[in-house]
Formats: structure tokens, C-alpha cells, sequence
């Protein structure tokens, strides 16, 4: 008798989660997709899958309707699929994904029709097939070692498209007001249509406080742990006294800022390298001091002074603490900078829009804004991480990720 490994365990996982699908998706045969307003004296009329009718009859609804259900069913049904490969993992994700787009169309975007139980059997059938699409891609292994990192990606990718699809889903199903959580369509569109406005706020915000200030906290912190690390008596004096930078609230510090500095980006970037001057001197006095007794024995056997032993044996080591608190600054300083332009800035910067268009109640340019902030940030993380790669090959972290 075989043993129950953990791919067949999840291959036995994706197939109940299939049946369970496909179950739903059959339930969903008995119940109206959608209730539409005729205008009679029973307003709500209840159709299903292969019914059209009311204000919206049209060919093309009821085409988009029996897309969704077949097109569903059909990926239930080649979710079945015993033993899966590569196509067939990507062709259950293509048709979950017709599928979605299907029911998409198909969701009500005004008074006159509401979503019925079929609507809601089929989105939880359909979340069903998306996990399993998921965790099957997830499980692709290429055989060419230069490839194999794009399952990652691939996953990844799939994987955010899945929410956002779901989001626009039940967002629209539920009738969500904007106010509240604009739908990624809307949210799409304002990105559209001030690409311009969100432009200049970037400029503002990342290439000018961010970047400036990110650079000048992480390097003062890096040399003031290496000068402290030289100086034993500035542990004693002038580590206590940076400590407290970390304790300082951002929202005290950045009105003192602004009124040291003016409203400019220059006040943003003081409180983006207050922020990130700690995480920088804390990590780099770590790593220094992780360097072994034996590697710090034979540079002294050979001869090597303080300057040669930290070029040659302490900094390398640093290296990778001093990586992590790069990469945890990138995050902190774009944090930062959005914070203070809450407390006064030019007419410009992610955070004086984020302010001003909250105030005025226009979320869809709020979150376009979020959305900027979190891909530049995301951006900084991933090309601090390759730079690392790049200069850190020899570390086993490095080395077992590859």
C-alpha cells in the first residue's frame, strides 16, 4: 500500500474541493441568478441561467450567462483530472478565469436587478476552483533551473489577480458604497484619469523626501554603528541617546518639521531620515559584532589592523544585517514621508492628496494614491532584495533561496 504523500494529500484535497464545486454549481441550476425589476406588480422576477428577460433583455446577457455557468462547470469537471500537469493546471485557471469574467458581467451595477442565490452558489463554487488553480500552479516544478523561479512569479501573479477579481466581485454583488471600498475597476479608472496629478505627487513625494531622506538616515546610522563599534566609549554616550530617536512619535516630530524646515519636501525628508537612522545603527552594531572568534583570531595571527580586519572580514559579515534594515527603511521612510504631509506640505505629495481627497469624500483617488504608494514601495523592497542577491552570493540564506 502506497503511502499518502503530501502531493497525493493534495491532489485528494483539490479533488473534494471539485466535487464540492461542482456540487454547488448544480445546486445552482434551481435558484434565479438574478431577481430583475419588470416594473409589474411583482417587481423582483427571478431568472435563471438560461432566462432572459425585463428592461435588460438582450442576447448578450443571456450568452454571458450561459458562458458562466457552462464555462464553470466545465472547469469543475476538468478539476477532476486525477494526475495534474503543467497544461492542465493552466487550463483550469483560464477557464476558472472566463468564468469569472462571465459572472462579472453579469453582476448588477444599478436599481434595477439584484443578485440571486444561483449568483452567490456560482462565486462560491468559483473561489473553490481558484484555490485549487492556485495550489496546483503552486506545485509546478520546471525542470530548467533558470525557470523555475517564474512559478513563484506565476503563482504570485495568479494569485493577485484571483483578488482582485473577487473583490470586484462581491464588491459589486454587495453594492458596496464608494465611500466606503471602491471597487479595483474605479479605483482603475481615477489611475487613469489623474495619471498626471498622481504623477507630480510621486515626484514629490519618493524621488525628492523619500529618497533623500532615506540615504542620508541610512547612512548616518550605518557609520555612526560602525564609528560607535570603533569607539567603545560612545556605546556608553551616544548609543542611549540614538536610541531615542526611535521613541520620538512621528506625529510630534513632523509639525516641528515642517516649522523648522518649511512646507517643502525638505521637512519630510528630516522625519524620513529620523525614522530610518535606528533601524540602520542597530542592525550594522549587529552584524559587526557576529563575526566569529576564530575568523577574528586569524586576522590577528595575520597581522591585519582595524581597518583591514572590517573591510576584509567585519563588513562582509555585516552585510547581510545591514541589507535587512535597508529593505525594512524602504518601507518605514515611504511611511514616513506620507505622514508628514498630513501636517503641511505644497499642494503636492501622495499625502497631501490622500488628505485633501478624503476630505472631499473621493475614495477612488484616495486608494489610487494607496495604490501608487504601495508599488513604489514594493518596487524599492524587490530592488533592494536583487541588490543583496548580487552582493551577498556567498551567505547560505542567499545561496538555499537560489
Amino acid at each position: 500500500m502506497s503511502a499518502f504523500t503530501p502531493a497525493r494529500r493534495a491532489e485528494a484535497v483539490g479533488s473534494v474541493a471539485a466535487v464540492i464545486a461542482l456540487a454547488l454549481l448544480l445546486l445552482s441550476l434551481n435558484f434565479p441568478v438574478l431577481m430583475q425589476d419588470v416594473g409589474e406588480a411583482d417587481p423582483l422576477v427571478p431568472m435563471r441561467w438560461w432566462h432572459v428577460g425585463g428592461p435588460t433583455a438582450t442576447t448578450t446577457l443571456l450568452l454571458t450567462q450561459c458562458t458562466a455557468i457552462g464555462t464553470l462547470l466545465l472547469s469543475a469537471l476538468w478539476a477532476l483530472w486525477p494526475t495534474p500537469g503543467a497544461t492542465r493546471s493552466l487550463a483550469l485557471v483560464a477557464l476558472s478565469g472566463i468564468g469569472a469574467i462571465a459572472l462579472l458581467a453579469i453582476t448588477p451595477t444599478d436599481q434595477v436587478s439584484t443578485p440571486g442565490s444561483a449568483y452567490w452558489l456560482a462565486t462560491a463554487a468559483l473561489a473553490l476552483l481558484a484555490v485549487t488553480g492556485v495550489r496546483r500552479v503552486a506545485r509546478l516544478t520546471l525542470t530548467t533551473r533558470t525557470l523555475r523561479p517564474l512559478t513563484g512569479w506565476l503563482t504570485a501573479a495568479i494569485f493577485g489577480a484571483w483578488a482582485l477579481l473577487f473583490w470586484e466581485l462581491l464588491v459589486t454583488g454587495f453594492a458596496v458604497p464608494r465611500v466606503l471600498l471602491p471597487s479595483p475597476s474605479a479605483i482603475a479608472l481615477a489611475l487613469w484619469e489623474h495619471a498626471g496629478t498622481l504623477g507630480g505627487d510621486l515626484v514629490q513625494t519618493v524621488f525628492k523626501a523619500v529618497l533623500a531622506g532615506y540615504m542620508l538616515g541610512s547612512g548616518l546610522g550605518v557609520l555612526t554603528g560602525i564609528a560607535i563599534d570603533r569607539l567603545p566609549l560612545l556605546q556608553r554616550g551616544l548609543l542611549p541617546v540614538a536610541s531615542l530617536s526611535s521613541t520620538v512619535p512621528l506625529v510630534g516630530v513632523a509639525p516641528i518639521a515642517v516649522m523648522w524646515f518649511g512646507f517643502d519636501w525638505p521637512s519630510k525628508a528630516a522625519v524620513v531620515t529620523l525614522m530610518t537612522f535606528f533601524p540602520a545603527l542597530v542592525s550594522t552594531l549587529a552584524g559587526l559584532q557576529a563575526t566569529g572568534k576564530l575568523e577574528r583570531e586569524l586576522m590577528h595571527a595575520y597581522a591585519a589592523g582595524y581597518q583591514r580586519t572590517l573591510l576584509s572580514l567585519r563588513l562582509p559579515v555585516a552585510l547581510p544585517f545591514i541589507f535587512n534594515a535597508l529593505k525594512v527603511n524602504a518601507t518605514l521612510a515611504l511611511i514616513g514621508a506620507i505622514v508628514a504631509e498630513f501636517f503641511g506640505s505644497p499642494t503636492v505629495g501622495l499625502g497631501f492628496r490622500i488628505s485633501t481627497e478624503a476630505a472631499r469624500l473621493n475614495m477612488p483617488l484616495v486608494w489610487a494614491a494607496i495604490v501608487v504608494a504601495s508599488v513604489v514601495g514594493s518596487l524599492l523592497f524587490a530592488l533592494l532584495a536583487a541588490l543583496e542577491r548580487r552582493v551577498n552570493f556567498w551567505h547560505p540564506s542567499v545561496r538555499v533561496a537560489r
